[in-house]
């Protein structure tokens, strides 16, 4: 609607033919699978019928026998995201019930009913590479981000870069992997003439086994990582900016040679969120929210630190975003425990409870970043 109207707008984002094309979980996947890009096993057109969905999983459950795993698979709402749409299945006898519940839910949250179903993948990282393209068919990317350590499959912990031998050993070649999830993204971004800034999403397995997973046709709250550890030509780039410029028109000025990577950085988000009852997102009022001014640290929030804020029950309690940049993994994380030793966030709940937040969680996980446990 927006490029097809008399007076057409320009649209900050990729062409309408991108986001229908890539981000459609199935339809990205399928385009995958015909570039010969590894895909997670499973569907590749959309299931409506349940006497299908069901015949597909039983396929699945003996593919996972044969291989020797515990049988298990994801139904999936092909048009979902964040996320949400997603259930796991043990059980053929699940499958229908399972079926027809995310088959209803996808119908009311994405207007498609369209469910996809994948082979359970176990012990992974999620790791995620972050592109640029515009319509003169120039493509560079700014590195990888590892967003493994999640809550109901929701982030709370990323990291650039997605892998760190320097910091700690792999059971397989780390570099190369990252190197194979560069190639295939940018191989699937120039098939389909990718023109803005992107995400494109990959499970990597212990063994190393690396599956497409989906692409996000947008900027991702996680980009600044990305930028805090890029040099365009020696300078931070700012991928707002730069999807912006895309949008214009503007050529790139410069090329991937032009890109060098620095250090490490991470994200928090802190979340009012009950961490002792099942990660319960609270409502409530911040009555004190503090945090230091490093160099090192930038906060994302609309949190205001000189008056009350009601924490509103129509959104998720996203409070706000946490980056820490180091010249290396350990001070990176050095630094982030001295953020989160430091920050506070006091107040109640609407039920005149203290506020519960998350950071006793991220303090727990931050160890486990970038690492195969």
């Amino acid at each position: 609607r927006v490029v097809k109207r008399n007076n057409p707008l320009i649209f900050i984002g990729p062409r309408w033919e991108v986001i229908r094309d890539l981000g459609h979980k199935l339809m990205a996947k399928k385009v995958a699978h015909e570039l010969g890009i590894p895909v997670i096993p499973g569907t590749i057109n959309p299931i409506y019928n349940e006497i299908e969905a069901e015949a597909k999983a039983e396929e699945l459950f003996l593919w996972q026998e044969e291989q020797g795993f515990e049988p298990r698979i994801l139904i999936k709402a092909a048009a979902g995201g964040g996320g949400m749409g997603i259930e796991e299945v043990d059980n053929l006898d699940m499958v229908r019930p399972v079926f027809r519940r995310i088959r209803a839910y996808a119908k009311r949250l994405f207007g498609d009913d369209g469910v996809l179903i994948e082979v359970f993948i176990r012990d992974f990282h999620h790791i995620e590479l972050q592109l640029l393209g515009n319509q003169f068919g120039e493509l560079v990317h700014f590195g990888t981000r590892n967003c493994t350590i999640q809550v109901h499959r929701q982030k709370r912990i990323e990291v650039a870069p997605g892998f760190d031998p320097a910091y700690t050993d792999y059971p397989f070649d780390a570099e190369k992997v990252l190197e194979s999830i560069v190639n295939h993204s940018l191989k699937l971004a120039a098939h389909v003439g990718y023109d803005s800034v992107g995400t494109w999403e990959w499970l990597v397995t212990r063994d190393g086994k690396h599956y497409f997973m989906e692409v996000n046709t947008r900027i991702q709250v996680e980009n600044e990582i990305s930028a805090r550890i890029s040099r365009i030509k020696g300078k931070e780039p700012n991928l707002l900016v730069e999807q912006i410029r895309a949008a214009f028109g503007d050529k790139l000025g410069y090329k991937q040679k032009d890109i060098s990577f620095e250090g490490t950085s991470i994200e928090f988000r802190l979340i009012a969120e009950d961490v002792k009852r099942g990660f319960k997102p609270l409502s409530g009022t911040i009555t004190r929210f503090e945090y230091p001014e490093r160099d090192w640290l930038r906060v994302r929030t609309h949190v205001p630190q000189d008056e009350p804020y009601r924490i509103p029950t129509e959104f998720d309690p996203n409070l706000a975003l946490g980056i820490i940049w180091g010249k290396n993994t350990p001070q990176a994380m050095e630094r982030g425990f001295e953020f989160l030793n430091s920050l506070v966030i006091e107040g109640e709940t609407a039920q005149g409870e203290p506020l519960a937040t998350n950071i006793p969680y991220l303090k727990e996980k931050l160890p486990e970043i970038l690492k195969f446990l």
